[in-house]
């Protein structure tokens, strides 16, 4: 058996859409995922299965989901010891201590190349950060807006599928993963 994480895209966008856990939960084990656990209430599952390309499980999470919530959201999966490794090269470490929710990875489906970076620097104000690290996209958001004009542009049509976690949530799911 393997460890997984899964990472649902914005499943949350109102009160009539809102996804509860415990029905995203029983979807999983509906598939035959062992183990399954939630953390928070943004769509972060951690679960047990046969060892299956994350390709294969995103598309069988994905399906489930739409079936049983009458919508498609994107799913990222990794596996654990891909999430620690993502987790360990975390470029902010400083700034993580400091107010781990403003810290965040955009964890890509598809690598993220190089070239794309500097556009989105472009949109970081002077107190924000952004590094690419193994294909993800780290960013430092502002304490003094709240509003950020780099998170806006980190998204679906200029980077591809993927999805924005922050510190806290990367190092809590790295402790549910851990051995």
């Amino acid at each position: 058996m393997q460890t997984y994480v899964a990472l649902l895209y914005s499943i949350i966008l109102g009160e009539v859409r809102r996804v509860v856990m415990a029905d995203l939960k029983a979807m999983a084990e509906g598939l035959g995922l062992r183990n399954v656990r939630t953390l928070v209430a943004t769509g972060n599952l951690v679960f047990e299965a046969e060892r299956t390309a994350t390709a294969a499980l995103e598309k069988r999470l994905e399906a489930a989901f739409e079936t049983a919530f009458d919508r498609h959201v994107d799913i990222i999966v990794r596996g654990a010891g891909d999430w620690q490794k993502l987790a360990s090269r975390n470029p902010f470490p400083t700034e993580s201590e400091e107010a781990g929710d403003q810290v965040a990875v955009r964890v890509m489906r598809k690598p993220v190349a190089e070239d794309v970076l500097s556009g989105l620097q472009a949109y970081a104000a002077e107190d924000e950060k952004v590094l690419l690290i193994g294909g993800d996209i780290w960013l430092v958001f502002s304490r003094e807006r709240p509003s950020s004009r780099l998170l806006a542009a980190a998204n679906h049509k200029r980077l591809g599928i993927g999805t924005s976690r922050n510190w806290n949530t990367v190092r809590k799911l790295a402790e549910m993963v851990g051995a």
